[in-house]
């Protein structure tokens, strides 16, 4: 069934194709149902498996992971693990920037 209007805000729906980005990094172009007035992006569920094989072929898939606050000292500090660290490219000693988007997001800047 073609979907004609966006069931988010009532806009319409065009066939387009797009650019998918996941993690800041482009994994191809592929059909979509575009809303002309939210942006929102509905892919079929075949385009959708092999997004995420191209995601995980790469690397990029499951990058999310739950960490612990330890106590160091006077100070609390938080563990990353190895496979985010390396899509980081993060370096031993080297030195970020953090600051509190809200109280419920803490934001790690690499320079």
């Amino acid at each position: 069934m073609e979907r004609k209007k966006c069931e988010e805000c009532g806009g319409k729906i065009e066939k387009k194709i797009v650019d998918y980005l996941f993690l800041g990094e482009s994994l191809g172009k592929f059909p979509a149902e575009v809303c002309m007035k939210c942006s929102e992006q509905v892919f079929d569920e075949s385009v959708t498996k092999k997004i995420a094989e191209i995601a995980k072929r790469k690397g990029l898939f499951g990058l999310n992971e739950r960490a612990k606050i330890n106590q160091i000292g006077g100070s609390v500090g938080i563990t990353i693990n190895k496979k985010i660290a390396d899509f980081l490219q993060l370096k031993k000693g080297e030195e970020v920037l953090l600051y509190p988007e809200n109280r419920k997001r803490l934001i790690i800047q690499i320079p």
